[in-house]
């Protein structure tokens, strides 16, 4: 059964995370969470050297390497990137990128249960990074692809206007300027809620079963400048 590593640090938190699918058992996962604003070049390869130590595997055991490709902080994607990409080259593993929108999501319907959720980075210049989507049983299906825009243009999926949505991300300390029918339209917010490798390592680890890993020289950050329709509600 395959082995991943996840690495993140496209916002102030970073992070790694190491998934051991196991046969007839519970999956093993093992993590790192901090809130290291400035310190992720310092603490990234730690962390990973940590996971590897607690499941007492050696880097050469895993199977692929996964990173949060964005959105998100450039320096911090940049970081992950560098660091996956070095990890995988090194190993001749395949590589993953996972979104950080997505994760987010998957962080809190597993924490909380959530089901539809609208998932928003703060982009600075005015704009959020966004996207919306369906949870269920830990499958997270995307409602409106991820979108750079400005806050006031936010608005709710087509044709799910009717349903208790709930808002993750820093985005949405920007409350004030998103759209009244947004805003009547969340049953609540969790912006302090940052993306996490352990969620990401679970996406990763569909997504390598998919046959979705790349070689490590293919892979690319996602900044989503260049992405910026989404369709209002009818």
């Amino acid at each position: 059964m395959p082995i991943l590593l996840a690495l993140d640090a496209s916002s102030s938190a970073c992070s790694a995370a190491l998934l051991r699918r196991r046969e007839g058992a519970d999956d093993e996962l093992i993590s790192r969470f901090e809130l290291t604003p400035r310190a992720h070049t310092r603490r990234l390869l730690p962390m990973v050297d940590e996971v590897l130590a607690e499941a007492g595997m050696a880097p050469t055991d895993l199977d692929a390497v996964a990173y949060g490709r964005g959105p998100g902080s450039f320096t911090g994607l940049r970081i992950a990137a560098g660091t996956a990409q070095g990890l995988a080259f090194g190993l001749e593993r395949p590589l993953l990128g996972v979104s950080t929108l997505q994760a987010l999501a998957l962080g809190a319907h597993r924490r909380h249960h959530y089901r539809y959720l609208i998932t928003a980075l703060d982009a600075r210049m005015g704009e959020v990074y966004a996207a919306a989507w369906q949870c269920h049983r830990g499958r997270v299906e995307c409602l409106a692809e991820e979108a750079v825009l400005p806050p006031e243009r936010l608005c709710l999926p087509a044709g799910h206007d009717d349903h208790d949505w709930v808002g993750v991300g820093s985005g949405w300390t920007l409350w004030d300027d998103m759209p009244a029918e947004v805003q009547a339209g969340l049953g609540q917010c969790l912006p302090d809620l940052d993306a996490a490798a352990e969620d990401m390592v679970l996406l990763a680890a569909e997504a390598f079963a998919a046959g979705e890993g790349r070689p490590a020289a293919e892979v690319q950050p996602v900044y989503l400048r260049d992405r910026v329709a989404w369709q209002k509600s009818r």
